[in-house]
C-alpha cells in the first residue's frame, strides 16, 4: 500500500460533490490537497495571502503548481492584516472572510493537542478541552510528520513559514517546548492520548450543550433548577452571545457568574466593559454604559 493510500484511509472527507480546500502551501495543507484529489471528487485549492512577510506572494505559485499537478481548481485571494495585538486571530478572521463556506483545512492531531493545551491554559470549559471540531478537518487523525513525509515522497516542496519558529507566539512555544516535555515526562507520545480524550470530551460537551438548549438562561429560577454542569454550559454560552466575544468565558468568570445566579454577589465583571447583573429574578449582561 502506498503512503497516499494509507493516509487516505484515515481521512474523513465530508460527503460533498466538490471539496474546497484551504491551501497555504505548507506541508499539512498540501497533503490535504493531495488526499482530497485522491478521493476522486472535484477539488478546489483556495490560497489566501495575508501579506505579513516578505515574499509571501510567491506562496500562491507553490499552491497553483500543486493544484495543476493533481488536477484541482485554483483560486487566490490577498487580504490586508495590519500589525498589532491579536495578530493571529485577526489574520484568521480575514482569511475566513474570503474562503468558501465550509472550506476544509489541514489541521492534524498535533494541531488538535496544541489547541487543547492552549485552551487549558486559557481556562476554557469542557468544549474548549474537547479541541477542534472534526467538521471540515479531514486530516485530524494524521500526524504532522506524516504530512511532511507525504510531501517528501511526492517531491513537493512546502512553503516554510518563518513565523512558525517565532517563540514569542504561545502556540509555537507549546509546540517547541511543552509537547516535547510532556512526551519526556510521560515517556511516550502524548499526542494520540490527548487526541483520544478530546473525542470523548466532545461527546460529553455535545450532550451538555443539547441539554443547555432547553434552559431559559435569563430566568434565575430556571438556572437554579438546572443540574450544575448544564447550568454552567448554558451560562457560558449566554455570556459569549451577549458580549460577542471570540471565545466563551473562562472557568473563573463562569464561577463568579454562578455566584450572581445564587445571590452570593450582586454582579460580576465579564471583561471588556461588560457586567453580569441579577435584577428581579432576571440576568442581564450590560455594557459600561448600562445597556444590555
Amino acid at each position: 500500500m502506498s503512503l497516499v493510500d494509507e493516509l487516505a484511509g484515515r481521512c474523513r472527507f465530508p460527503d460533498r460533490s466538490t471539496l474546497d480546500c484551504a491551501v497555504s502551501g505548507g506541508a499539512d495543507s498540501l497533503a490535504l490537497l493531495v488526499l482530497a484529489c485522491h478521493s476522486g471528487r472535484p477539488v478546489n485549492a483556495v490560497h489566501v495571502d495575508h501579506g505579513l512577510r516578505p515574499g509571501s506572494a510567491t506562496d500562491a505559485e507553490v499552491v497553483a503548481d500543486a493544484a495543476r499537478r493533481f488536477g484541482a481548481g485554483f483560486a487566490s485571494h490577498r487580504v490586508r492584516v495590519d500589525p498589532g495585538p491579536n495578530l493571529e486571530a485577526r489574520a484568521r478572521a480575514a482569511r475566513y472572510a474570503v474562503l468558501p463556506a465550509g472550506v476544509l483545512t489541514g489541521h492534524t492531531a498535533d494541531d488538535q493537542v496544541e489547541t487543547i493545551l492552549l485552551n487549558l491554559m486559557r481556562g476554557a470549559g469542557l468544549e474548549g478541552l474537547s479541541g477542534i471540531r472534526r467538521e471540515r478537518r479531514p486530516l485530524l487523525d494524521l500526524r504532522r510528520s506524516e504530512t511532511v513525509a507525504l510531501c517528501e515522497q511526492l517531491g513537493l516542496q512546502p512553503v516554510v513559514d518563518p513565523t512558525n519558529e517565532d517563540l514569542t507566539l504561545r502556540r509555537n512555544r507549546v509546540r517547541a517546548h511543552l509537547v516535547p516535555l510532556l512526551d519526556e515526562i510521560a515517556e511516550r507520545d502524548v499526542v494520540p492520548i490527548v487526541a483520544r480524550q478530546a473525542d470523548h470530551l466532545r461527546d460529553v460537551a455535545e450532550w451538555l450543550a443539547s441539554q443547555a438548549d432547553t434552559v431559559d438562561v435569563r430566568e434565575v429560577s430556571a438556572l437554579l433548577a438546572t443540574p450544575p454542569p448544564v447550568a454552567s454550559v448554558a451560562l457560558r454560552r449566554f455570556i459569549q452571545e451577549q458580549t460577542g466575544a471570540d471565545h466563551p468565558p473562562d472557568t473563573d468568570t463562569v464561577a463568579r457568574s454562578l455566584d450572581v445566579v445564587h445571590g452570593r454577589i450582586r454582579s460580576t465583571e465579564l471583561g471588556r466593559g461588560w457586567t453580569l447583573r441579577r435584577r428581579q429574578g432576571l440576568l442581564r449582561v450590560e455594557s459600561g454604559s448600562g445597556g444590555g
